[in-house]
């Protein structure tokens, strides 16, 4: 007979904690829930339940994966973000609260925005990633059209899954930012203008990464995470061109990293854009909103 389920999960916990994982008990619950089918109210009525020694053993090859360094996000394959459920994998980075921040404003400002008497309010999602962004706001405001793109197909591919799952239909492009919609260089005026421009692009200084948790240096993909040498350079990129693409009274709402409110702020106003820093829970600068003057 193997271990009861209270006692594989106290087992499973105590493990991860002389690992370092940040949320022991709850990775151990989360495997356990992901091995079952089951959800968290099932530990309540089942903890003294026995469990054959295949499903330990099953259990604790999950159990050595999250020991190792691996996300529990990408053993178990989902994150939930905005209330929604999303596949997740190495191809993309992992969903975080932080970012709902962003989207929650981003659902305040279309609500200020008429919908145009033929078609639809105009959103583009860059650096779409785990696509987290454009499909929780197809999601939850069905009068807008999403383009959402990607420097990285197998990124693409995530996203692609993520909007089938909630049959949103977002138009996905490959493409290094302004690239994968294309613009006129002379003209100086984009393919196609947006009512918002959306971003979480990576904004981790180069020479800090090494010192970020195993979890994110050694298994989230550093496309996803290096900004270069001092986390600017994808949206001094982003500011370069953005005005080509954004139609005049356009908002556009990038994620930033917890101290880079004033640089950013800086960026915005060379280029023309006013810029207002949102702060997270945690007090620190996380989301700028800007708009051209």
């Amino acid at each position: 007979m193997g271990l009861r389920v209270r006692e594989i999960i106290t087992v499973a916990t105590n493990r991860f904690q002389q690992e370092g994982c940040l949320d022991p008990k709850l990775d151990a619950e989360l495997l356990m829930m992901h091995m079952l089918h089951v959800d968290r109210s099932w530990f309540f009525t089942h903890a003294a339940d026995p469990l054959s020694d295949e499903t330990c053993e099953d259990y604790f090859k999950l159990v050595d994966r999250r020991a190792s360094g691996i996300p529990v996000q990408y053993i178990i394959g989902s994150q939930e973000f905005m209330g929604l459920r999303f596949y997740v994998d190495e191809s993309v980075l992992i969903p975080r609260q932080d970012t709902e921040l962003l989207v929650e404003t981003a659902l305040e400002e279309l609500k200020t925005m008429k919908k145009p008497a033929l078609g639809s309010l105009e959103v583009l999602d860059l650096c779409t990633g785990s696509g987290a962004i454009a499909v929780s706001l197809g999601y939850y405001d069905s009068r807008i059209k999403v383009t959402a793109t990607d420097i990285s197909p197998a990124a693409l591919k995530t996203a692609k899954k993520n909007a089938g799952g909630y049959n949103l239909n977002i138009n996905f492009q490959e493409g290094d930012l302004w690239e994968a919609i294309g613009y006129n260089e002379k003209k100086q005026k984009g393919k196609k203008q947006f009512d918002m421009i959306c971003s979480n692009p990576p904004y981790i200084p180069s020479d800090v990464i090494p010192g970020l948790m195993r979890e994110v240096k050694d298994h989230e993909p550093m496309l996803a995470l290096d900004g270069g040498q001092d986390g600017m350079d994808l949206y001094r990129r982003i500011f370069e061109k953005a005005g080509w693409f954004l139609k005049p009274q356009g908002v556009m709402l990038l994620e930033i990293g917890h101290d880079q409110g004033e640089l950013i702020t800086a960026l915005a106003e060379e280029h023309g854009f006013s810029c207002e820093v949102l702060k997270d829970l945690a007090g620190h600068d996380r989301t700028v909103v800007c708009r051209q003057k």
